[in-house]
């Protein structure tokens, strides 16, 4: 017999927004200039016939999820037509349980199908949807699920997640690294929260690979909408104490030189933490050393403010499996886009990798038991932005008050498509400006991730799908 608080899913829909950037963002050897937003609802019932609607939402960010030749049009559909997919097929699982249960079963065991099936369907020649795009358009069924399941319960969902509503521990879910003294017997993921939450959080900027740092980088081109347009101005504006830096990964001389430009404004403006993000494209630890080599003989006080590395080398870490203890013996490492799963993260550790960034672009799911593997084993955590707009900023933000992380949050959506959220930012205003150098999470209250719907006069799209 199901626990009175377990549930079952009845229903799903999907709705897609589209989103605008008022300035470009580089990722890699590609450029973002708009974004879908997936959005999901989930309908789940309790044994007593009970029902609640949960929501969730994320970016479909095609160029982060899906680096490839072939064009942004044919993944950017693929993307909307597997999203679509998944509509019946989470609707169809018919199991009571803990959202946590239930989506862990869905990710570990149906959604690989899900995705070999797409894959096989494919015309000769068309390239395979990777496995952390799949991931991602899971992501807003199983916020959704989660919401669902802290409303039906009438609690914040992250109440719900210690020995009183899940109905076995993290022993059914992870597996310690081999000869570790690690037991996650009697564990549950609020034993790895950060027990006292702060509603302040600072927050990270993105120095994107084409941002203007000064005034003396201005094209004449960039919008005039009352936003700041190049660094300085935001750093003067929003109080920022914290700047990650986007670089090439190919281009050693053009890397070096964007840090220690971005470090001498850093240190002019008193910004006290740099963190550098290759994308992914380094292939071999000694790029990533000669330049951390290079800033601490030219540039000492740069070096000091860059807390962490975050994943220079590429995705796929079972095809890239590289020794990454040099680099980590300079600075923390910190895995992310290889970052599918704790079973990615046990291997990254074997690597010589110290830290995760935990993303719920990658499911509610997948990032709490990420956090629990990681800090079990010892392993630092950030939380990171997909440059999340709207209602996928507050599972975001939440996640990062409640992981204790390295050093608050990553959100950069204020920079790139600060209208997109006008609707979420009156009800929750600290969450879409960053004042201070920080995000306030004070307006976030109420069951599920405490949206405050009702109060969010957003008015969506028809669904384009139901099931």
């Amino acid at each position: 017999m199901p626990s009175h608080r377990d549930v079952r899913i009845e229903s799903t829909s999907l709705r897609f927004i589209p989103v605008e950037t008022r300035v470009p963002l580089k990722f890699g050897s590609e450029t973002l200039t708009s974004v879908t937003c997936a959005r999901a609802s989930v309908n789940v019932a309790n044994a007593s016939g009970v029902q609640a609607t949960g929501w969730g939402e994320t970016p479909l960010s095609v160029q982060w999820v899906w680096p490839s030749s072939i064009s942004y049009s044919d993944r950017h559909d693929a993307l909307k037509d597997f999203t679509k997919r998944l509509c019946p097929k989470i609707s169809s699982i018919s199991a009571y349980g803990h959202a946590l249960g239930l989506g862990h079963e869905f990710l570990f065991n149906g959604l690989p199908k899900v995705l070999a099936d797409f894959n096989a369907g494919l015309r000769p020649g068309q390239e395979p949807m990777p496995w952390l795009a799949a991931l991602v358009c899971a992501s807003a069924f199983d916020i959704a699920l989660h919401d669902a399941y802290g409303k039906i319960n009438g609690l914040p969902v992250y109440q719900a997640y210690g020995s009183d509503y899940l109905n076995r521990d993290l022993s059914s879910f992870l597996e310690p690294a081999e000869g570790s003294d690690v037991s996650f017997m009697g564990k549950t993921p609020a034993d790895y929260f950060d027990p006292s939450p702060k509603s302040l959080q600072p927050v990270w900027h993105l120095v994107g690979g084409l941002d203007p740092l000064t005034p003396a980088d201005l094209t004449g081109d960039e919008p005039d909408d009352g936003y700041p347009v190049h660094l300085q101005d935001w750093i003067d504006r929003d109080g920022l104490n914290c700047l990650k830096i986007k670089l090439r990964g190919n281009d050693a001389d053009w890397d070096y030189n964007r840090l220690a430009s971005v470090g001498a404004i850093a240190n002019k403006l008193a910004v006290d933490w740099l963190t550098t993000d290759f994308n992914c494209t380094v292939t071999d630890p000694a790029y990533v050393n000669d330049i951390l080599d290079q800033l601490l003989v030219d540039e000492p006080l740069t070096y000091a403010k860059i807390l962490y590395v975050e994943q220079p080398f590429p995705y796929d870490l079972e095809a890239h499996q590289i020794d990454v203890h040099s680099v980590s013996a300079r600075k923390p490492l910190f895995m992310d886009e290889s970052a599918h799963d704790w079973e990615h993260v046990r291997l990254g550790r074997e690597l010589g990798w110290t830290g995760v960034a935990l993303k719920t672009c990658k499911t509610q799911t997948g990032a709490l038991l990420s956090l629990c593997w990681a800090k079990a084993h010892g392993m630092t955590l950030m939380v990171q932005d997909l440059t999340n707009p709207m209602l996928a900023q507050i599972p975001h933000v939440l996640l990062g008050t409640h992981a204790g992380t390295i050093m608050g949050v990553e959100s950069n959506a204020m920079q790139f498509y600060p209208e997109a959220s006008n609707h979420e930012a009156k009800i929750h205003p600290g969450l879409y400006q960053r004042r201070h150098g920080c995000l306030d999470l004070s307006t976030i209250n109420g069951p599920g991730f405490g949206y405050r719907l009702d109060e969010i006069e957003r008015e969506l799209p028809a669904p384009i799908a139901e099931a």
